[in-house]
């Protein structure tokens, strides 16, 4: 609800008596209502607040929330506010705008004691303690309400990036390996391989280099998995500084054997798998 004011307000006389529980205040005539409300407009609804009092400063004051108005009467009234009773009033009684103790303690506190929780109210720059408030609602009604992301939940679909997962337990997890179909005689190894099947295929002989830590920077412990396909033999070669140790050698034994390369130090390497010599 809106408060109103008015700086321009004239104080005017009741129109005909009013009992305690009338919702309705006639004034003279359209004009006193204007003259009253000093310019302010109440919109349809009841969804504005214009404070009077009747009969100030006597016995039967009565501070009157006024919501509306229409022709020479105001309307939509909530009477005994701000401390006072509803109680009846004569014809000529005095009707004047005033600002109330109640108007003071909504601007101190900020809370519009009108508000309640069933109301519609948009909230900026404010904090909500969750570990004194509850705020409830469906996940699907949350991802709505969000603009900057959704909630994730148990049993949707999520991808997560950049998260650490502490002692997971995995239920029939499945990893795709990514191939990296190779068929030239020469091929070094690239960060991408890490975890990917490179497989190597050329009628002729085929040397794969694994690379220093300087010029490709795999983590420790990174694995490649390698495949000749064709029918030129695959051998293991560490460039400049690297080593690669294997038994009983550094080459596929044949087509389609395959092996895994296993980086165990900075520049040391090691080669398990279907070898030769």
């Amino acid at each position: 609800m809106t408060r109103k004011y008015s700086s321009t307000s004239v104080e005017q006389l009741l129109d005909s008596p009013m009992g305690a529980a009338d919702t309705t205040l006639s004034l003279d005539n359209t004009a006193a209502v204007t003259a009253l409300l000093g310019g302010v407009s109440l919109a349809a609804g009841n969804v504005d607040q214009f404070t009077v009092v009747v009969d100030p400063d006597t016995a039967s004051e009565e501070i009157i929330f006024v919501r509306g108005n229409s022709g020479n009467q105001l309307t939509g009234l909530l009477r005994g506010q701000a401390g006072t009773s509803a109680t009846t009033h004569s014809a000529g009684a005095t009707v004047k705008h005033v600002l109330t103790s109640n108007d003071l303690d909504y601007y101190t506190s900020g809370v519009d004691a009108s508000i309640t929780a069933s109301s519609t109210t948009t909230l900026t720059n404010k904090t909500i303690a969750l570990g004194s408030n509850t705020v409830s609602g469906t996940i699907a009604q949350f991802n709505t309400a969000l603009t900057d992301g959704d909630f994730a939940t148990l049993a949707g679909t999520e991808t997560l990036t950049n998260k650490t997962l502490t002692t997971p337990t995995i239920n029939d997890g499945k990893i795709n390996l990514t191939l990296n179909a190779q068929t030239g005689t020469t091929y070094t190894l690239a960060l991408t391989d890490n975890g990917r099947l490179v497989t190597l295929s050329n009628a002729s002989a085929i040397t794969l280099t694994v690379p220093t830590n300087a010029s490709v920077a795999f983590p420790t412990g990174a694995i490649v998995n390698i495949q000749q396909i064709g029918a030129g033999q695959v051998t293991v070669a560490g460039a400049g500084g690297v080593t690669v140790t294997s038994t009983p050698g550094l080459k596929l034994r044949a087509q389609y054997s395959a092996a895994s390369i296993v980086k165990v130090g900075t520049d040391s390497w090691t080669l398990i798998g279907d070898l030769s010599a």
